[in-house]
C-alpha cells in the first residue's frame, strides 16, 4: 500500500448499517474527507483498503499508565477495586516525564494498531511525588509528544484532584495529583492550554478538562469550577463507579453524585460521565435530560467487578453512549462494542439492545464528540480516520459485514488510516514497529525505576480499607 495518498479507495464500507462497494474518498491537506464517490474504481496513487472498512475508533476514556497493571493485579479472595487502586497508586508514583513519554508512546501505538485514532487521556499525574510542580508542564507535554509520535489524536483531559475523599486531605500517594484549590487548578489549566497551543497542532493535541470524581473535588469547589471553566472545553468526570462512592456522597451532601453535579450546573451536553454504573432512576433522567455523554468502559468495569451500567436506559433517556478502554485490560474497540451489548443482554435477558450500527456510533462518533472533535468516517467533512477489517478470518468468516461488531476483534484489523495516512497494518505500527516490543521495553524500564531489588509491579498489592472511596 502507498502509505500517503490524497485518494483513499475502499473495497467495501459499512455506512449507517448499509454495505457499499467501491467507495473512493478524496482527502484534503487537513486529513478531512472532501469528496465521496460510490461504485468507483481506484485511481493511480490511491491508498487501497481491502476488506470491509469502518470509521476508526475514538477512545473516550484512557489512563495510559494503567497499562502496566494488565495481568498483574489479581490476588484472589482479598482482591477488590480498592486493592487494585493501591497498585495503581504505586504505578503512578514511579512515573517521570521521560518514563511516561516512553510508556505512553507504546500504549498509544497499541491503540492505533487496534483501530483507535483518537483518545481522551484522563490525566492527573501532574507533579513530582512530593507535589511540587515540574517546570513547564513536563508531564503533560510528554503525553503530547507520545501521541504525536504514535500518530493518534490526543485530547488531554487535565484533571482536577483536590481531596483524598469526602472531608479528607490528599494522602501521600495522591500529592502529585493535586493543586492549590479550584482556583489553582483553573490557573494551571489556562497556562497548560497556552503551552500546548504553542507546541502542537490542535488537530493533533488539544486540551480538555476533567474532575476526577465528586470524592476528589469537594462540593464547595464545584461552583468555583462551574463559574471559571471555559464553556467550550469538554468536561469529563468519573461518576458513580462504586456503591461506596454513592454512599459517601449521600452521607456528605445528601445527594447522589449526579444530583450534586446538577445542583452546581455541571450537567450539560459538554459533560462526559465515565462509568455511571450505579445510578438511580433520577440520576438517569438527569443525565439523559442534560444530553450528557456517558462513557462506558465495559472491559474495565468487568475486570474491576464494578458492575453493569444501565446503558440502554441512559440512551433511552437521551444520553449519548460512548466507549473507552480506561485501564486497558484489553485494547480492542471491537471487544468493547461487544461487551456493551453483552452486558445489556446479561442484565436484561433481551438480545439486540444495541444494533451493530449503534455500537459503531458509540465507539466512533460519540467518542469523538466527547473529545470535541470531528467524527471519523466517510461523509464530506468527516476526518478520514478509518479501520479496515478482514472479513474472512477464523473469527469473521461467514459474517454479515454489517454485523462484524459482533464477530471481529482487533486481530482482524488489517489497516488503520489517520487523516488519509496509513499508520498501522496487521497489528504493526508503520513508524514505531511492533507495539508489543515497545510495551515490553517501556514496562521493563518502569519496573526497574520503580522497584526495590527483586520486586516488580507484579507484587504491587498494598492494603486498603474495604469500601474506602
Amino acid at each position: 500500500m502507498n502509505p500517503r495518498a490524497r485518494g483513499v479507495w475502499c473495497e467495501r464500507v459499512v455506512r449507517d448499517g448499509q454495505v457499499e462497494s467501491g467507495v473512493r474518498l478524496t482527502v484534503d491537506s487537513a486529513g478531512v474527507v472532501a469528496a465521496v464517490e460510490t461504485g468507483a474504481a481506484p485511481r493511480p496513487g490511491d491508498l487501497l483498503l481491502h476488506g470491509v472498512v469502518f470509521p476508526a475508533a475514538s477512545n473516550a476514556h484512557s489512563h495510559a499508565f494503567h497499562r502496566v497493571l494488565r495481568g498483574r493485579t489479581h490476588v484472589g479472595g482479598a482482591d477488590s477495586f480498592w486493592t487494585w487502586r493501591q497498585a495503581m497508586y504505586q504505578a503512578a508514583g514511579a512515573l517521570t516525564p521521560e518514563l511516561y513519554e516512553e510508556l505512553a508512546t507504546a500504549v498509544f501505538a497499541e491503540m492505533v494498531a487496534a483501530g483507535y485514532t483518537s483518545v481522551a487521556e484522563f490525566h492527573y499525574v501532574h507533579h513530582r511525588q512530593d507535589g511540587t510542580p515540574y517546570p513547564g508542564h513536563a508531564m503533560e507535554l510528554a503525553l503530547g509528544r507520545a501521541a504525536q509520535a504514535a500518530g493518534i489524536r490526543l485530547t488531554l483531559l487535565d484533571t482536577c484532584y483536590l481531596a483524598g475523599g469526602f472531608g479528607e486531605p490528599l494522602n501521600p500517594e495522591q500529592l502529585r495529583f493535586g493543586d492549590a484549590g479550584p482556583e489553582g487548578w483553573l490557573r494551571r489549566l489556562a497556562a497548560l492550554r497556552t503551552a500546548v497551543e504553542a507546541e502542537f497542532d490542535p488537530a493533533e493535541v488539544s486540551v480538555g478538562a476533567a474532575l476526577h470524581s465528586v470524592r476528589a473535588v469537594p462540593a464547595d469547589a464545584l461552583p468555583v469550577i462551574a463559574a471559571g471553566l471555559d464553556p467550550d472545553l469538554p468536561l469529563h468526570i468519573h461518576l458513580s463507579e462504586q456503591p461506596a462512592e454513592n454512599q459517601a456522597c449521600l452521607a456528605a451532601a445528601g445527594l447522589t453524585p449526579a444530583q450534586l453535579l446538577h445542583r452546581h450546573g455541571l450537567l450539560s451536553p459538554r459533560l462526559s460521565a465515565v462509568h455511571a454504573t450505579h445510578l438511580t432512576d433520577t440520576d438517569i433522567e438527569l443525565l439523559g435530560g442534560a444530553g450528557a455523554t456517558v462513557v462506558m468502559c465495559p472491559s474495565t468495569e468487568a475486570d474491576l467487578a464494578d458492575g453493569i451500567g444501565p446503558a440502554a436506559a441512559l440512551a433511552a433517556a437521551g444520553a449519548r453512549i460512548a466507549l473507552g478502554s480506561d485501564q486497558h485490560a484489553v485494547l480492542d474497540p471491537w471487544l468493547e462494542m461487544r461487551a456493551l451489548e453483552h452486558g445489556e443482554r446479561l442484565s436484561s435477558g433481551v438480545r439486540g439492545r444495541f444494533t451493530p450500527a449503534a455500537l459503531h456510533t458509540a465507539v466512533s462518533d460519540a467518542g469523538a464528540a466527547a473529545q470535541g472533535r470531528r467524527a471519523p468516517g466517510f461523509a464530506v467533512g468527516s476526518l478520514c480516520d478509518l479501520m479496515a477489517v478482514d472479513p474472512a478470518s477464523a473469527r469473521t468468516a461467514g459474517s454479515d459485514p454489517a454485523q462484524l461488531a459482533l464477530a471481529a476483534t482487533a486481530q482482524d484489523v488489517t489497516a488503520v488510516v489517520v487523516g488519509g495516512t496509513l499508520t498501522a497494518e496487521h497489528g504493526r505500527h508503520l513508524r514505531l514497529g511492533d507495539p508489543g516490543l515497545l510495551l515490553a521495553n517501556a514496562i521493563r524500564t518502569l519496573d526497574e525505576a520503580a522497584s526495590a531489588p527483586g520486586e516488580t509491579f507484579k507484587s504491587m498489592h498494598g492494603t486498603a480499607a474495604k469500601g474506602q472511596p
